[in-house]
């Protein structure tokens, strides 16, 4: 039983906060709206009057606790993550509750693994990272490649975007991970993340119909290296970005995503082709969409739904593969992503 469960969002009246906020209402959950930004809460909470608003920084773990009161889960929206994941996290765990985020930081992801792995299995709660269409979604469609396999020699995941509009949070996340990085780029090689200075080389990818061949940067590494290997025995993972993609969220000024319907969806669309090998076969699933910010919404939800419902493998600190049948998961996905698989 789901419906009427408070759900605390933070970041709440972000970019993907608001998708979140709205797939909670329309799924029965009664979202809390909660963040850094008293102004900008305030707005939010008059878009939505019967909802509570709670106020929260991360330097103050009384009003996270606050803002976690009397909530069945916490969805943690606001970036960067390198700065919000540790203290939502742990207030999550003084709630006893479980936390759900949308990372898409590489380094915010690996830390979450590598410091709350023991502490949330031994308080027998889920702390699932990387819930979103970069870091999840990438990690249902390998898992769901995988099928019977337990391990394969490599996964590929080529990213097919018409274009990509960055929120202002994905331009800060984004310059948060570059300082980390030192100027070096991430890559994941022989079992492990690797950082370098090799210029990333354009490749051609053969999307299905209706994109098609197209353009890719090769290694333009998103948070799956991190979710998939922590549960898979794949000892390479990689991730790719069609040109324009990659030319949209490195210029110097990119233009925020537009409206263009009634959920407040931008035109982007966009698929996701992943392939993995193991030997010298190959199994493929294509996933497709529009607009990677608002599909993450129904990604959160239904992983916030099956956790309070039982409908997951394991507790503690684990990606959407691991701790979701993965084939089921993005079964129940209906309109919001088509999933098709081709081996």
């Amino acid at each position: 039983m789901t419906v009427g469960q408070l759900v605390t969002v933070y970041g709440a009246y972000g970019h993907t906060g608001k998708f979140v906020v709205a797939h909670l209402r329309e799924r029965g959950f009664v979202p809390v709206l909660s963040g850094r930004d008293a102004r900008k809460l305030t707005a939010a909470g008059e878009e939505y009057p019967e909802l509570e608003v709670r106020p929260a920084t991360v330097a103050d773990p009384a009003s996270l606790d606050h803002a976690l009161a009397g909530a069945a889960a916490v969805v943690n929206c606001a970036g960067p993550f390198a700065t919000t994941a540790a203290p939502v996290i742990e207030a999550a765990l003084r709630a006893g509750i479980p936390y759900v985020d949308v990372a898409a930081e590489i380094e915010a992801n690996a830390d979450t693994f590598a410091r709350f792995a023991d502490r949330a299995r031994a308080a027998g709660v889920a702390v699932v990272p990387a819930m979103a269409f970069y870091g999840g979604l990438g990690d249902l469609l390998v898992t769901a490649a995988m099928g019977d396999w337990s391990a394969a020699d490599e996964a590929h995941i080529a990213y097919g975007l018409d274009r990509w509009e960055p929120t202002e949070g994905t331009r800060v996340a984004g310059r948060v991970s570059a300082g980390r990085r030192a100027g070096k780029r991430v890559r994941f090689r022989n079992g492990g993340l690797e950082y370098h200075t090799d210029d990333l080389l354009t490749v051609q990818w053969p999307f299905p119909e209706p994109m098609g061949p197209r353009d890719v940067v090769g290694e333009f590494t998103m948070a799956d290296v991190v979710t998939v290997p922590s549960h898979l025995s794949i000892p390479e993972v990689r991730t790719y970005m069609t040109t324009e993609a990659a030319a949209g969220v490195t210029a110097p000024a990119p233009s925020p995503p537009t409206a263009v319907d009634e959920r407040g969806r931008s035109a982007q669309t966009f698929l996701v082709d992943v392939v993995v090998r193991s030997g010298g076969t190959e199994r493929r699933v294509v996933a497709g969409g529009q607009d990677i910010y608002a599909v993450t919404a129904p990604l959160v939800v239904e992983a916030v739904h099956r956790i309070l419902t039982g409908r997951t493998r394991t507790v503690g600190v684990a990606s959407a593969g691991e701790i979701f049948d993965a084939a089921g998961f993005l079964g129940a996905l209906g309109p919001h992503i088509t999933v098709e698989v081709r081996s």
